[in-house]
C-alpha cells in the first residue's frame, strides 16, 4: 500500500505540473497547434533521461525516491517520457529492431486506438 501512496503522490504532483505548465505554454500562442503539450513532453523526456541516468551512475536513489520521482512525478507529467527512455535505452544496447517496434508500435497502434475508440464514442 506504501507503494501505492508513494506514487499517487508523484502522479499528483506531476499532473499538477502539466496541466499548469502546459496551460500557461498554450495561452501564450494562438494556435491550435498543442504547444503546451509539446512542451510538457520534451521537458519530460529531457527529465527522465537526467533522473535515469543520476539515479543509475551518480545518485545513490533507494526504490522509493525512483518511485516517487521517475513513476508518480514523471508519468503524472508525462507518460511520453517513459516510450522515449524505453526507445533510447534500447538503441542504447544496440537492439534497433525493438527500438524501431516500440517506436512504430506506439505511434501507429496509439493512433489506430484513438480512432477507434472515436469511432467507437461516435457509434454506440
Amino acid at each position: 500500500m506504501e507503494t501505492y501512496l508513494i506514487v499517487g503522490i508523484g502522479g499528483f504532483l506531476g499532473s499538477i505540473a502539466r496541466f499548469g505548465l502546459a496551460s500557461v505554454m498554450q495561452s501564450r500562442t494562438e494556435s491550435l497547434f498543442p504547444y503546451g503539450t509539446l512542451t510538457v513532453n520534451i521537458i519530460g523526456c529531457f527529465a527522465i533521461g537526467l533522473l535515469m541516468t543520476l539515479f543509475q551512475e551518480r545518485v545513490p536513489a533507494g526504490p522509493n525516491l525512483r518511485l516517487f520521482a521517475v513513476i508518480g512525478v514523471l508519468g503524472g507529467f508525462t507518460t511520453f517520457s517513459s516510450f522515449s527512455y524505453d526507445t533510447f535505452a534500447m538503441l542504447r544496447s544496440g537492439n534497433l529492431l525493438g527500438a524501431g517496434l516500440n517506436a512504430g508500435l506506439s505511434l501507429f497502434g496509439c493512433l489506430a486506438a484513438t480512432w477507434a475508440g472515436y469511432w467507437a464514442g461516435e457509434n454506440l
